[in-house]
């Protein structure tokens, strides 16, 4: 009997180990970034609802970079006549639940004529220090749209990667080149 109770310990013992290893795996792998049903609730209730165009915007960037670590959601106006600026302002969310007011702005060139006001949801990657995101980032803009009126394009500075997914209203055509400085603060300098 002494060797039964012995023996059932130790199993107990070695199950309660073994659980509790499993439950560290599982957090680790749940801490990885925002799942892709956080980030379209979260796209969801910031655009007002999910459109196809959205869900599909989210599917590429989800295909091409996996989980995001952080999430902007804001709003921008950009115009252009050859040369155009852009600003914008909004709200960093992180996956440790922080959130701190972020402003971009930037100047482009190129073959772009018009002006536009948005919403952007910018997908945040490899941000291991908020500290790391108050930069230039460097971008293409032109005709990368991918269903529905909702544009998708990346940002990259080192291994961090912003994809900003931008829904708006306004007349605006062309490519260009060009980057966006984030900020703790707003600056009407594009530069």
């Amino acid at each position: 009997m002494k060797q039964i109770m012995r023996w059932s310990r130790g199993v107990f013992a070695a199950l309660v180990v073994m659980l509790s290893t499993l439950a560290g795996a599982h957090a680790e792998e749940s801490t990885k970034g925002f799942s892709r049903e956080q980030v379209m609730e979260k796209a969801g209730l910031f655009f007002g609802e999910t459109t196809e165009g959205l869900a599909k915007a989210v599917e590429k960037v989800f295909a091409e970079q996996g989980e995001p670590n952080a999430i902007i959601v804001g709003e921008e106006v950009s115009a252009a006549l050859g040369v155009g600026v852009r600003y914008g302002r909004g709200e960093l969310q992180t996956l440790g639940g922080e959130v701190r007011a972020i402003f971009w702005q930037g100047p482009s060139i190129g073959f772009d004529l018009g002006a536009n006001a948005s919403k952007v949801f910018t997908l945040v990657y490899q941000l291991d220090d908020v500290e790391r995101l108050y930069q230039r980032f460097p971008g293409v803009e032109g005709s990368i749209y991918v269903a529905a009126g909702v544009g998708v394009n990346y940002q990259r500075s080192g291994d961090i990667v912003l994809a900003p997914i931008r829904t708006g209203v306004g007349l605006r055509s062309g490519a260009n080149v060009g980057y966006l400085q984030y900020s703790k603060k707003a600056s009407w300098n594009p530069f």
